[in-house]
């Protein structure tokens, strides 16, 4: 996790700064990273991956007003873009909002609706409950298509989409994990396209099992989906 933010860093070392007997607290650990030069940069880049001007069935935003409460109540979902030294591909997230685990991800080479209701696909795949699942995205293309839709019917998924205004910030949680595996694991540009295939699975395993979260109170997602799952899915659904 070589872009790490300071607070995260601090809480992860901590424990090893106790123990080697090294006093230094996080406003400290701060001012010592200025001093040499290793605090970490934002990173700014935007590319628009959304067509939302289609005749295709849009649907209504039903989770405006909802105080997500639980691990798989809400998967929100986005795609990116990533380039390697041959071309620019587009990868797919399927995010749990409660954990902020990734549940699927595709990387393919267009944007088609096809290649990301596999990542659809795998993240139905890890469900370990059956309660009420909403899906939440943009008004794409490909989310609003027969294929993807007919996925979420099968599924019994209920439909959940951003306003006709567009605004990021309702969808902002699959915005953000898309910032954060940019910015601060995929920062190498590879050379093809299967390199990033393999690039892409080692930053979404170490995000989903390393990187604590400060929504979190310093969890990782991987743990946090699996204490909510304990609780919520024990017994019967």
């Amino acid at each position: 996790m070589p872009r790490l933010g300071t607070r995260k860093l601090y809480y992860l070392l901590k424990a090893e700064f106790e123990e080697l007997g090294i006093k230094i607290g996080r406003d400290a650990f701060f001012d010592f990273l200025r001093t040499e030069h290793l605090l970490v940069r934002p990173k700014k880049n935007y590319r628009k991956t959304t067509d939302s001007k289609h005749w295709l069935k849009k649907y209504p935003n039903l989770v405006k007003q909802l105080q997500v409460s639980r691990a798989e109540e809400v998967f929100v979902s986005d795609i990116t873009y990533l380039r390697s030294s041959q071309r620019t591909h587009y990868l797919s997230l399927v995010t749990d909002a409660y954990s902020r685990r990734i549940m699927g991800y595709y990387l393919s080479d267009d944007l088609s609706a096809d290649s990301v209701v596999k990542a659809l696909r795998m993240a139905l795949g890890k469900r370990i409950g059956t309660k009420v699942l909403i899906h939440h995205s943009d008004r794409g293309l490909q989310y609003c298509s027969a294929v993807y839709q007919k996925e979420l019917h099968c599924h019994l998924v209920k439909p959940s989409m951003t306003d006709a205004d567009g605004d990021c910030y309702q969808n902002a949680i699959a915005e953000r994990i898309n910032g954060i595996l940019k910015q601060e694991f995929l920062i190498e540009t590879c050379q093809t396209g299967k390199e990033l295939e393999v690039l892409v699975k080692e930053s979404i395993e170490t995000y989903n099992n390393c990187r604590p979260h400060l929504s979190l109170d310093m969890k990782t997602p991987n743990a946090t989906h699996e204490k909510a799952c304990e609780s919520n899915f024990t017994g019967s659904d």
